[in-house]
């Protein structure tokens, strides 16, 4: 027999209904220059969602990009078009609080496009926890944890810069983790940037590193005993995404755990991975894997493979990394911390209460929803024309 959907618009659920979407783009620059192996970016660039309910309460959401359409397909610009043109009238009238079924209907008005219904997800957990007085966390299961280890990345290229900027977030208890972003320069020239962080920071802080696709397995396998000497914990993402067999040889070789991120959007993704064996870590995003609950799919799949967590991020504010924090903290385990240092880097906020860094911890925001208010002032301040 077909399957069969419950009403929409039952009566009880009325004043949950979806009202209005409204999005907005907002260009926020950054503190310093961030490098990857394909791109550079001095201002982060978000969609903002906000979505009102019937009764009144409004949910906000953010999808994150970096660089335009280079990391992934998506961009601000068309975030914010399939948000206003296909995704938005899928949910208008809708209820709320039915996520899995505002999944269906997202997905069957566009395909992908994680990032945009990453935000709208967001936005209307936000507004059903405002609306019954609770985080988000508890609607996802509840809170295991209220704070996270939290890293720093190190992205200017400039390792007489790199280790001032370290010192400063030790001294400061902020951060004693620091993801190294590499793959701009050649593999010697990274090796030997690496060797002079691990030599200033020997002792006092852990180095992972991250090379955005840039390696291939003959580099991967010459330089990971390299880094394995210096001590690294961890490498994300060495070879393209579409190598998967090629990052599980390179895995079978390696002195050092290897984490999957660019090659694991969706749960099947992550079952792959799994399968060939291809990775020790996932890293966990919601613009990856389409919002929460695609989030705990792709967790569940990997914890089921003895697959450890880790909380990645794309430079989100503290809008997105406080819906991230809140998907994290109703997980069982979280092994690998997270890096949801985005609002430390930018040069302002777009929430009445910045979230709390402290003791080389980020703090799950207190609260209803996912515990952040916008500000209008700064997001008219920051909001693209």
């Amino acid at each position: 027999m077909p399957e069969t959907l419950l009403p929409d618009a039952a009566d009880t659920g009325r004043d949950l209904m979806v009202q209005s979407i409204v999005s907005h783009v907002v260009d926020v620059p950054t503190v310093r220059r961030h490098k990857l192996s394909s791109l550079s970016v001095a201002s982060q660039s978000y969609v903002i969602v906000r979505v009102r309910l019937a009764n009144g309460a409004e949910g906000i959401g953010e999808a994150a990009t970096l660089g335009g359409p280079r990391w992934s397909e998506e961009s601000v610009e068309s975030i914010k078009a399939t948000i206003d043109a296909h995704l938005a009238p899928a949910l208008i009238g809708a209820r709320a609080d039915q996520f899995e079924r505002a999944g269906i209907r997202l997905d069957a008005a566009a395909k992908r496009n994680n990032a945009a219904k990453s935000a709208l997800e967001t936005a209307l957990f936000d507004a059903v926890g405002r609306t019954l007085g609770l985080p988000v966390a508890a609607l996802l299961g509840g809170v295991v944890r209220d704070r996270f280890p939290v890293l720093w990345t190190l992205a200017s290229g400039d390792p007489g810069q790199e280790i001032e900027e370290a010192e400063g977030k030790l001294s400061a208890k902020l951060h004693n983790t620091f993801k190294v972003k590499i793959g701009a320069q050649s593999p010697e020239a990274d090796l030997d940037r690496l060797r002079r962080l691990a030599g200033a920071l020997e002792g006092r802080a852990s180095l992972i590193v991250d090379a955005n696709q840039a390696w291939d397995e003959t580099v991967s396998i010459r330089c990971l005993p390299a880094l394995g000497e210096m001590g690294v914990k961890l490498v994300e993402q060495p070879v393209p995404a579409w190598n998967i067999t090629g990052l599980a040889r390179v895995r079978a070789r390696s002195p050092v755990p290897l984490m999957a991120d660019e090659c694991v959007f969706s749960a099947h993704d992550m079952l792959t991975v799994a399968c060939a064996a291809a990775a020790d870590v996932v890293s966990l995003k919601l613009v990856k894997h389409g919002g929460l609950l695609n989030m705990r799919k792709v967790a569940a799949v990997a914890e089921a493979a003895g697959i450890g967590l880790y909380g990645g991020c794309l430079l989100e504010s503290s809008v997105g990394a406080a819906a991230h924090l809140h998907g994290f903290g109703s997980l069982r385990e979280l092994g690998w911390g997270c890096e949801h240092f985005g609002p430390q880097i930018l040069t302002g906020d777009l929430v009445t209460e910045p979230l709390r860094f402290e003791d080389f911890h980020v703090y799950l925001p207190p609260g209803p929803g996912i515990g952040v208010r916008l500000d209008p002032e700064q997001l008219r301040r920051y909001a693209r024309e």
